[in-house]
């Protein structure tokens, strides 16, 4: 039996170990912020053990042990300094390879979450990593994060638990693709405003950065906060999914900000319809977010996709991508409408569940071969 030995992540070098999501660069240790975002490795052994350090209050992260495509572990991190055992009792005759992925999304209500791997443990060897086929950036809300896909469909209670990283359509979009993936999300966010009309809740307030919307508390001590050097991982293909919380901001109550007294509401008419004036502050967010993303990501295919929870936005998105294109010159930019999901596809807290993610993620990987053959 060969000995156990304890490796930090910079002893492996750049070939025997990936960094899967946005982090600040250091591998010693590895902070790791958002959904979807760790590790991999290619390990030869019988057993695997992981050194993680945790820290939170209220929303207990979970870690996802991923073993040759498949999902063999998915625990609830206690705090402080843990040793996980990742894999034991494997044949150690060849190499699998391991994901070891944060299943959380970034918390806000809960400053001190720090998720951390500190090193890895083996009795046998790391071998080279395979590259993948593509590279794919999933930015999007609760639908891209996978709230609901754990639990009952009568389950309402807002928590981790509730969160799927792997059963998620970006998940298994990246998988029928051969494509590595990376995710950035926020529940009840949007691209203008959040379900509850708080306009600072906006993912493009945050994109450039590392993972503003965790700067403050333990988040802000290893950069979560600076700007985000899009030249370290650049994405073939970039997916927005956005506009579900847009569009519920018309049907819930105004949002007063606590320090500056601001109001702000998304409207609807005596009639019932969405005010016009509204809908063009939506439509011009979306654009303004192309631009943004046209200038982080120049060589990427931008595709905005929407409709899982409905789809009255659609008309807008489709608007302002074709305005894009026709002020820009720009082609490599257009709008997938998902399937919606219908009633026996749902998860908890009233979100797309398994059957829901499946269909997009099957409709969303055909749309990306065939952009990535016409180009």
């Amino acid at each position: 039996m060969n000995p156990i030995i304890r490796y930090s992540l910079s002893e492996l070098g750049g070939d025997r170990v990936r960094v899967l999501g946005r982090t600040n660069g250091s591998l010693d240790p590895l902070t790791v912020f958002f959904n979807a975002s760790g590790m991999e490795v290619n390990a030869k052994c019988t057993e695997l053990w992981v050194d993680l350090h945790v820290e939170y209050k209220t929303a207990a992260p979970f870690l996802d042990i991923i073993m040759n495509g498949a999902r063999t572990q998915r625990i609830l991190l206690p705090q402080g300094d843990i040793r996980l055992c990742a894999v034991k009792g494997l044949a150690g005759t060849r190499a699998n390879n391991i994901r070891i992925l944060r299943d959380t999304q970034p918390m806000p209500d809960d400053p001190d979450l720090l998720l951390q791997i500190t090193g890895v443990e083996t009795d046998g060897e790391f071998l080279p990593l395979r590259n993948y086929s593509m590279k794919i950036e999933f930015i999007g809300d609760s639908i891209t994060t996978g709230e609901g896909l754990i639990g009952e469909t009568g389950d309402q209670d807002w928590v981790p638990c509730c969160m799927d990283s792997v059963n998620d359509y970006t998940y298994r979009t990246a998988e029928a693709l051969g494509a590595e993936f990376r995710v950035f999300s926020m529940s009840g966010w949007g691209v203008h405003t959040s379900w509850e009309n708080n306009n600072r809740q906006a993912i493009p307030e945050f994109y450039e950065t590392l993972c503003g919307m965790s700067a403050e508390g333990a988040g802000a001590e290893y950069g979560a906060g600076d700007r985000w050097d899009f030249s370290r991982w650049r994405p073939d293909v970039v997916v927005i999914n956005l506009g579900t919380n847009d569009c519920g901001a018309f049907d819930t109550p105004a949002y007063t900000d606590p320090v500056s007294g601001e109001v702000w509401k998304m409207h609807r008419t005596a009639d019932g319809a969405m005010a016009p004036e509204d809908l063009q502050v939506f439509q011009d967010a979306v654009y303004g977010f192309l631009t943004m993303l046209r200038r982080d990501n120049p060589q990427a295919y931008l595709l905005w996709v929407y409709g899982m929870l409905g789809n009255a936005l659609m008309p807008q998105i489709y608007a302002a991508v074709d305005k894009f294109r026709l002020n820009t010159g720009d082609l490599r930019v257009g709008a997938l409408e998902l399937p919606n999901t219908l009633p026996g596809e749902f998860g908890s807290r009233m979100h797309p569940g398994i059957p829901s993610h499946r269909k997009t993620a099957e409709l969303l990987s055909k749309r990306i071969r065939e952009i990535v053959s016409y180009e």
